[in-house]
């Protein structure tokens, strides 16, 4: 095992993690009978749950009309879990306001971008600025947390559900004026809101705060992209403060020990920010089959629903020991939009055993029962409509079996191969400009397939305004892949990494912008230039018109996709790979400088899955699973989860059909109980966990 695979974990990440493998379920008492309400409690206890999530979508159910409220409904549920003790997540039911609302007060109501308003019959119908709604909300949460908080049923809090799910943009007229309120006080003058948006091209300068307004309907869609920059802002700290608010007053009243949280993770918003301020932990929804979404060919493409684990690499950035409030146990689908199949058998375990694998030590099903009635009648749960048992119950109780043979791996941290780094002014500056947006998505995706397929797994590392350099010295490596907007401060605190020894790879169009969207006026790549030692005076998207761009390293035939920086060495920097197609062929495509005991590897273009292992390689990255395994990563996806000196491996079969890998070394089979070693099978959609 090499040891200089490590990874810094921040003392303020978190405030909560589980001790114990903890399995639960999501339950809606309001949507069934309360006669069944024993007899579903006393199964789940049967088959191993022991935790329910309740309440996100009931407002009703303790205000039914205005300032009339009936505790009786959850006092009657809450007494009955305590009956049968079952724990209960209790959730806090601002994400659907009621009718009774909505009809009062048009005013709380969200908007689309032509101002016509989201009306009750959904969810998510609200806005995050209404002083009105924020008020109702206030007086929810506070009479809910006042009367519930000391039930001794309840151990911990969601805030809303999903925020920014179905809806991550808002145009109501609360929210222009809050907009205006947002720029106003991080500008404090016009003149400095006109040059920090580019105002005077197409004549967009404003003369009065009166005039600054959301983005509205445009022709061709040419919303000004600085300005919709600073709006992807506004909605994170919109919703920041949403859910701030509802923590506060939740905090007057729990129970010493009861956690809050929040599920989902969704744009436009500062999830570490909320995490590190507002939460106690972060909670995921995980729907494995939504990574078919995501243009992938599950016909063709080896990696398949591995595709989730993308998603749960950015959900242990923050929040390294977190929970699955939603995991799928069933086809999800709408009756108005989405589709999709039935786990096939092994497969409920498998996403379940996924998402252990990259660190959640809680795992909540989605849901005990499908619901036979509204928009999501055909988003199954564990039991069907009929309520009979059936293969999903049985695969429950078996993955329950499995899941407390897993209690060594409690708390155990997740071990990388190497960090990626991001940071939030990157990412939604992605939706404004679809220049960045076609490279940096290429990346991402085909680094996430690359790392896979390598088996050379990764952390993200977002750089936030305190980052310090103690967050990055853990990584050996670290891959910065298309850092078009940066700063002094970033710039710095790379240099500083790369100065102490590390490695640091970037690729394209790095540099290019400040933190408003403005291209620098300065030679590419603009404030990175002094650590890459490099000079770009020419630079194209590649040419569908041409055959695909290469380099050749040494022989070896690197792939050139997408956008190609043509990199001009400056002294003290050498030249490891150069273009053999199209007008540049011959120049450089990939560099190396050394700065202090560390280096920088500049790439011209975006990554692919091939050139990935191939610059890892070189830049000294080291596979966590050298020496205990050996497995395609076609086949397979490996874990390794660490706590002390105990190691835990995960294998996981993804595939429809039995796979084969080899142990190199005694090992102890969490799931059996033997020891294993040499040449080992597993079948269709199959996991085994191994302590080394």
């Amino acid at each position: 095992m090499n040891e200089t695979i490590k990874r810094h974990i921040s003392d303020n990440k978190q405030n909560f993690a589980w001790d114990s493998m903890t399995m639960g379920v999501c339950y809606y008492p309001e949507h069934w009978s309360e006669d069944l309400w024993a007899a579903d409690l006393t199964r789940m206890k049967d088959t191993g749950i022991s935790v329910i999530r309740i309440g996100e979508f009931a407002w009703n159910k303790i205000e039914p009309a205005e300032n009339e409220y009936d505790f009786s409904f959850f006092d009657r549920f809450l007494d009955l879990c305590s009956q049968k003790e079952m724990k209960v997540i209790f959730c806090t039911p601002t994400a659907t306001p009621p009718a009774w609302l909505t009809e009062a007060h048009e005013e709380t109501l969200n908007a689309r971008m032509d101002g016509v308003l989201y009306r009750h019959g959904c969810r998510k119908h609200y806005n995050y600025n209404s002083p009105v709604y924020l008020n109702y909300c206030r007086n929810i949460v506070e009479k809910s947390a006042s009367h519930y908080g000391s039930h001794p049923a309840i151990i911990g809090w969601q805030i809303d559900n999903e925020l920014n799910c179905e809806v991550r943009e808002f145009y109501s007229d609360a929210d222009d004026l809050a907009f205006r309120l947002f720029v106003q006080e991080k500008y404090e003058t016009l003149d400095a809101l006109n040059a920090a948006w580019g105002a005077v091209f197409w004549n967009q300068t404003y003369t009065d705060w009166n005039q600054v307004h959301l983005p509205r309907p445009v022709p061709a869609e040419g919303i000004n992209p600085h300005r919709k920059l600073d709006y992807y802002r506004f909605i994170a700290q919109s919703a920041f403060r949403f859910c701030k608010m509802q923590a506060d007053i939740i905090r007057q009243y729990r129970k010493p020990g009861d956690f809050i949280t929040t599920n989902g993770m969704f744009p436009y918003i500062d999830n570490h920010r909320m995490q590190k301020e507002c939460l106690d932990l972060y909670t995921y929804d995980s729907y494995p089959n939504f990574a078919f979404g995501l243009g992938t060919d599950p016909q063709n493409d080896p990696l398949n629903d591995r595709w989730n684990s993308k998603n749960q690499n950015e959900v242990r950035s923050i929040c390294p020991h977190y929970g699955i409030m939603e995991q799928q146990s069933g086809a999800g689908g709408w009756a108005n939009r989405m589709e999709g199949p039935a786990p096939r058998p092994g497969q409920l375990t498998l996403w379940a055993l996924q998402s252990v694998a990259h660190g959640a030590d809680f795992i909540s099903f989605f849901r005990w029962r499908t619901c036979p009635f509204g928009t999501e009648i055909y988003w199954h749960g564990i039991l069907d409509y009929d309520n009979r048992d059936n293969r999903k119950l049985r695969e429950v109780k078996d993955f329950y079996q499995k899941f407390r043979a897993l209690e060594p791996v409690c708390q155990a941290d997740y071990v990388a191969s190497f960090g990626l780094l991001k940071d939030y002014d990157n990412v939604w500056d992605m939706d404004t400009d679809i220049w960045h947006n076609r490279i940096a998505s290429h990346s991402e995706n085909e680094i996430f397939a690359g790392a896979e397929l390598a088996n050379l797994p990764y952390d993200i590392i977002y750089l936030r305004e305190n980052s310090a350099l103690s967050d990055l010295t853990g990584y050996p490596v670290l891959l910065y892949p298309h850092p078009v907007i940066m700063n002094k401060e970033r710039a710095a605190l790379l240099t500083a990494y790369v100065k102490q020894g590390g490695t640091l790879i970037l690729g394209c169009r790095s540099g290019l912008k400040n933190e408003n969207g403005i291209c620098e006026m300065l030679p590419q790549p603009g404030l990175l230039q002094e650590l890459t030692g490099t000079d770009i005076r020419d630079f194209t998207y590649t040419s569908p018109a041409e055959e695909a761009v290469y380099a050749d390293w040494n022989g070896t035939r690197l792939p050139m996709p997408v956008f190609n920086d043509i990199l001009t060495p400056l002294p003290g920097t050498q030249v490891l790979a150069r273009y053999t197609g199209s007008y540049y062929a011959g120049e450089a495509a990939l560099t190396e400088r050394h700065t202090g005991q560390g280096r920088v590897l500049h790439l011209g273009s975006a990554f692919s899955r091939e050139t990935l292992p191939k610059l890892l390689s070189y830049a000294g990255a080291v596979s966590p699973f050298t020496g205990l395994i050996e497995a395609d990563g076609k086949d397979v996806e490996l874990t390794l989860r660490r706590k002390g000196d105990k190691n835990f491996l995960f294998v996981l079969n993804f595939h429809a059909s039995e796979v084969s890998y080899t142990l190199l070394k005694p090992m102890h089979s969490l799931f059996t109980g033997k020891e294993v070693s040499g040449p080992q099978t597993l079948p269709a959609f199959g996991a085994a966990v191994y302590e080394v």
